[in-house]
């Protein structure tokens, strides 16, 4: 059994132990934690609580978390040509195919890469062993795996100072006015609906998305797009708020464009990822090209024409 501390900092204090438990990953929903709570497997300073309880600054949750099983088919782990573009004692840099979970959660138990990384990874909870950021199932691109407990460390820190670069390429409705702009607006779970991130939230969390218009499309726009913070759904979220949703996002508003271009997912691709070396210090960066779908998509794209 696998365990979760925190400690309530400005983003908890205030708010009810299961809201702050479902807003974590590793737990997935208010309703999970909901039940960890009332099967005694959550304490606050070493002391069970109800879920309704309001977290003090400082105050340290300890959550017991549910069992994931670790074996999975051969059959359900991802396979895709080529997925690891670098690996060397320390780590690993993947190029993730769209529709592969990168570790177990709500809702996926099983077939995620951390899973098929496992055996050649470390640092961090057992079931996401390596894993130091994500991006989406239905994202597709890199993403670097530790491979030791002193370069899951040193990675993590990176990507606190912001020392990681990463970079997506996303295909939006409309053109933005703005050849380049940041967004710089908070996020966090949607008011309304807890499985969406959005700006209208109670728990609102910095967030900062910088783009630039690499091509302006009669319909559309390709941008090159760049994390400042790495909220979850935060490229998404932030491109849908200032109304240029994410091509074929039928959750953040881009379902029309997607039925237009053939997609079947959201127009975003993780396509450069550069690094300090956590343990050479070298200077790494690796590119990926998009995947045939989405070049595919691009090319219907260039083809529209515009209302006259």
């Amino acid at each position: 059994m696998s365990r979760l501390e925190l400690t309530a900092g400005p983003d908890e204090t205030g708010g009810r132990l299961d809201g702050v438990l479902g807003a974590r990953r590793e737990v997935g929903s208010r309703a999970a934690a909901q039940r960890l709570i009332e099967a005694g497997r959550v304490t606050v300073d070493g002391r069970r609580r109800q879920k309704g309880h309001r977290l003090a600054a400082g105050e340290q949750v300890a959550v017991e978390l549910e069992e994931v099983p670790a074996e999975a088919s051969a059959t359900e782990l991802p396979t895709a040509p080529h997925a690891v573009v670098f690996e060397d004692d320390h780590l690993i840099v993947v190029d993730k195919p769209a529709g592969v979970v990168v570790h177990p959660g709500h809702g996926r138990k099983h077939g995620t890469l951390a899973q098929a990384l496992a055996d050649r990874t470390a640092g961090g909870a057992p079931e996401r062993a390596g894993i130091v950021h994500r991006i989406d199932r239905d994202t597709s691109g890199l993403l670097v795996v530790a491979k030791s407990e002193r370069a899951h460390a040193a990675l993590s820190a990176a990507l606190l100072r912001r020392a990681v670069r990463r970079e997506y390429l996303a295909l939006v409705e409309g053109i933005p006015d703005a050849r380049t702009a940041t967004i710089d607006a908070p996020v966090g779970r949607d008011r309304a609906d807890r499985t969406l991130v959005s700006t209208a939230t109670d728990r609102p969390r910095s967030a900062r998305t910088h783009f630039e218009v690499r091509e302006a499309l009669a319909l559309s726009a390709l941008l090159e797009v760049s994390l400042e913070t790495g909220r979850t759904h935060q490229i998404r979220t932030h491109l849908a708020a200032i109304g240029y949703p994410v091509c074929g996002d039928a959750r953040y508003g881009g379902s029309a464009s997607g039925r237009r271009l053939g997609l079947g997912r959201q127009f975003l691709h993780a396509a450069r990822l550069a690094l300090e070396h956590p343990v050479t210090e070298e200077r790494l960066a690796f590119g990926s090209p998009l995947p045939a779908d989405l070049t595919a998509a691009l090319e219907r794209a260039r083809g529209e024409r515009g209302s006259t």
